[in-house]
């Protein structure tokens, strides 16, 4: 699998990423002319937020507990991001016919995900080239 970015023709900063068949557009989110899309931070949390729903839906249904439906919000607390801390709180809600006992073993698996796991435990090696093109 590879993402490909492009400059989109809709904005100052705008990009246009294509992820297989799948578009996404992002912006900088500067101010009003830049607020087209999700700024690449946004796209980070939102990650986390996408895996913990799915992961939790797919050990529901494995472990027949009644979960119909996973509401989370992320809030980002970056201000520290330079300094090396970068906070996510993931506040989940859980909707369905669910008893007290399910919560647990919900919120261990919630912090199972993969992009949670590869957000606090893996360490991530970036490499760039560059080249011009005409």
């Amino acid at each position: 699998m590879a993402i490909k970015l492009s400059k989109s023709e809709l904005g100052k900063y705008r990009q246009l990423l294509q992820i297989d068949q799948h578009e996404i557009g992002a912006d900088a989110r500067i101010d009003a002319d830049t607020d087209t899309a999700p700024d690449p931070h946004d796209l980070y949390d939102s990650a986390l937020a996408a895996c913990k729903a799915i992961t939790l839906l797919m050990y529901a249904e494995k472990a027949n507990i009644p979960l119909e439906d996973v509401e989370i919000d992320v809030t980002r607390d970056n201000s520290e991001e330079r300094s090396g801390t970068y906070r996510l709180h993931v506040d989940l809600r859980l909707k369905g016919p669910l008893e007290k006992s399910h919560l647990g073993r919900l919120e261990k698996v919630a912090e199972k995900c993969p992009v949670h796991k590869l957000m606090t435990a893996a360490t991530t090696v970036v490499t760039s080239s560059c080249k011009i093109v005409e």
